[in-house]
């Protein structure tokens, strides 16, 4: 498996010193709001439950299965595969997204959660890549700029496989290019 990285772009060292970093700031941002944390499936779950361990204030958490990936490119449909189990009304969200690239799933979400009346919606992403931005959205918080390259571990996959990698690496593209 690790013979199919490029490079290691972002150690294991350097993403538990960011996240940690990123999760003490929105403590502090929402100390005494009671937000809910909802992580979108798959990706962001191991940068969540990261995240979540720095996050020392009365909050919740919940999840959304979204799909808009074949391979490596958006196809732009996204698709709701889960949904939010608790009601958001003039809740703060606090949407946690692995890497925000093209934006068009995350700007959909907002739109898609804006309808039910939460209080807040922020966005704290692991990695943006502003390079493949389509759709309007930033992210309020985020861990680390990446170039425009195809990145895998800590959570993000190809085809479902380098999931478990502790770092985030750079696929080397003659794997996913066959």
């Amino acid at each position: 498996m690790e013979q199919d990285i490029e490079r290691v772009l972002i150690s294991a060292e350097e993403l538990e010193e960011k996240v940690a970093a990123v999760g003490a700031q929105i403590a502090k941002d929402f100390e005494g709001k009671d937000p809910i944390f909802v992580g979108v499936l798959k990706g962001c779950f191991i940068f969540m439950a990261d995240l979540m361990r720095h996050v020392n204030i009365r909050c919740s958490v919940d999840f959304m299965a979204v799909s808009s990936y074949s391979g490596t490119t958006s196809t732009g449909a996204v698709k709701i595969n889960k949904d939010l189990s608790q009601d958001i009304a003039d809740r703060h969200i606090i949407l946690v997204e692995d890497i925000l690239d093209s934006g068009v799933t995350l700007n959909y979400l907002k739109k898609y959660l804006t309808v039910r009346k939460p209080a807040s919606i922020h966005v704290v992403t692991l990695m943006d890549k502003p390079a493949r931005r389509k759709a309007d959205i930033y992210a309020d918080y985020s861990c680390f700029e990446v170039p425009d390259a195809f990145v895998v571990g800590y959570g993000l996959d190809y085809n479902e496989t380098y999931r478990n990698l502790p770092y985030i690496g750079i696929l080397k593209p003659e794997i996913y290019t066959k």
